[in-house]
C-alpha cells in the first residue's frame, strides 16, 4: 500500500557516536553561520564532532542556512524552536538534545575562541575536569574587544554573582564552556531556562561540586549581525541571582508585577485627581476612569517589563488588554472581599488593607499569567 522509502544521496558521516557536541543557540546569525562551521572542520579535526545550533526562529532566515549545512553533512544539526526565546533555554534544549558525552556551548558570533576546544575536550577526558570554562579573567585571557561601558557591567555582575551566590571561579558570565553530559543531566531539573547565564546557573546550582577547570581565551569583536544584549538583561541575571539565592521560592517576575501594580496606584490617583478636580467630573465616574487608566497602564508595562519574553504584538495585544481588565476586576472583588473577611475578625484598617491588597496582587499575577501572557 505504501512505497519503499528510498535512501537519499550520501552525506558524509562518522564511525561511531560523536564524542563532542557542540551547541551553538543562535537568532539573526545567518552570515555567520557558514564561517563558524568552517572553523569547526579545521579545528575538530580528529575528533568525533557535531554541531547542534538551536534556532529562536530567526527572522532574518539563519535556520534556513543551517538546513543547508545539514543536507551536506549530517554532523550538523538544527533545532528550530517556535514560540520560545532565551540563551539558557536554547543552551539546555540543544545539550539535551545531542548524543556525545561530552558538550560544549559557543555563541555564533564568532567571537569565542573555537581553536580551545580541543584543549577542552582534553581536559574532560583525562577526568581533571567535570566542566572546562573558557575565561576572559584570568592570565593569558583577554576582554579587550569590550567597550568601556560593557566591560564595567560585565566586572559588576561578576563581581556580584561571586559574593551573592559564593561562585569561585573567576569569569562565571563566561558564555564559552564545556561539561560532561552526565553532570550536566544532574543538574537540569534545577535550571532556569530564563534568561542569558546559563554557565552561572550552572555553577551556582552545582555548589562547588562540580570538578572546574577554567583556562584562556580573548573574546574577539563582533564581525557580523548585532549584539543580542541590551539593559534588560540585567533584570535576567538579578532574577537568577534572587532565585538561586532563595532557592527559587522568590519570583523576579512576581517582584516586577508587584512594582507595576505599585505604579498602578500613583496613575489611579493622578488620573483620578484630573477627572475629579480638574474636569469636574462626579466622583464614581473619576474613580472607574482612574481605575481604567491604570489597568491599561499596568498592562502596557506588564508586557514591556514583567512578561517582556513574552510580549504580546499585534493584535494579540488588544486581546491581551481586554483579559488584562476582566483579570483584574476579579482580582479587585477578591481584595474587597479578603479585606472585609478579616476587619470582621480584627477591625484594623491596614492590617486588612494589606490582606487585600495581597490578595488582588496574588491573584492578578497568577490569572494574569495563566490566561494573559501564557505560554504557546
Amino acid at each position: 500500500m505504501y512505497d519503499a522509502i528510498k535512501p537519499g544521496p550520501e552525506i558524509p558521516s562518522q564511525a561511531g557516536l560523536p564524542e563532542l557536541s557542540v551547541v551553538v543557540p543562535t537568532f539573526n546569525e545567518r552570515d555567520n553561520i557558514t564561517v563558524l562551521y568552517r572553523r569547526l572542520q579545521a579545528t575538530l579535526a580528529g575528533i568525533a564532532w557535531e554541531v547542534v545550533f538551536v534556532d529562536d526562529n530567526s527572522p532574518d532566515g539563519t535556520w534556513e542556512v543551517v538546513r543547508g549545512l545539514a543536507r551536506k553533512d549530517s554532523r550538523v544539526r538544527c533545532i528550530r524552536r517556535i514560540g520560545r526565546r532565551g540563551l539558557s533555554g536554547a543552551c539546555i534544549e540543544g545539550i539535551l538534545a545531542s548524543s556525545a558525552p561530552y558538550a560544549a556551548v559557543i555563541d555564533a558570533d564568532l567571537q569565542h575562541d573555537e581553536t580551545q576546544l580541543p584543549k577542552m575536550i582534553a581536559l574532560l577526558q583525562s577526568g581533571e575536569a567535570e566542566l572546562v570554562v573558557g575565561s576572559r579573567y584570568i592570565e593569558g585571557g583577554s576582554a579587550e574587544s569590550f567597550n568601556k561601558q560593557r566591560a564595567g557591567a560585565s566586572q559588576l555582575a561578576t563581581e556580584v554573582a561571586k559574593r551573592a551566590l559564593k561562585v569561585e571561579i573567576a569569569d562565571p558570565m563566561s558564555g564559552f564552556f564545556m561539561i560532561r553530559r552526565d553532570r550536566f543531566e544532574q543538574l537540569v531539573p534545577q535550571l532556569s531556562t530564563q534568561g542569558f547565564k546559563i554557565l552561572l546557573d550552572i555553577v551556582a546550582t552545582a555548589q562547588g561540586k562540580l570538578r572546574t577547570i577554567e583556562i584562556p581565551y580573548s573574546f574577539g569583536s563582533r564581525q557580523h549581525g548585532e549584539s543580542k544584549l541590551d539593559s534588560m538583561v540585567a533584570l535576567d541575571f538579578l532574577g537568577l541571582v534572587l532565585a538561586k539565592l532563595t532557592r527559587d521560592v522568590v519570583s523576579l517576575r512576581f517582584l516586577l508585577f508587584a512594582m507595576v501594580g505599585g505604579t498602578g496606584l500613583v496613575v489611579h490617583l493622578v488620573a483620578l485627581f484630573i477627572a475629579h478636580e480638574i474636569f469636574r467630573e462626579p466622583f464614581a465616574e473619576a474613580q472607574a476612569a482612574g481605575a481604567l487608566v491604570a489597568m491599561t497602564s499596568n498592562f502596557i508595562l506588564n508586557n514591556f517589563l514583567t512578561y517582556r519574553d513574552q510580549r504580546l504584538k499585534g493584535f494579540a495585544i488588544l486581546r491581551g488588554l481586554l483579559l488584562f481588565y476582566l483579570v483584574c476586576g476579579v482580582g479587585l472583588l477578591a481584595n474587597v472581599g479578603v479585606a472585609f473577611s478579616v476587619f470582621e475578625q480584627e477591625p484594623i484598617w491596614w492590617l486588612a488593607g494589606f490582606a487585600g491588597a495581597l490578595m488582588g496582587v496574588v491573584w492578578n499575577y497568577a490569572m494574569s499569567g495563566l490566561f494573559v501572557w501564557r505560554k504557546r
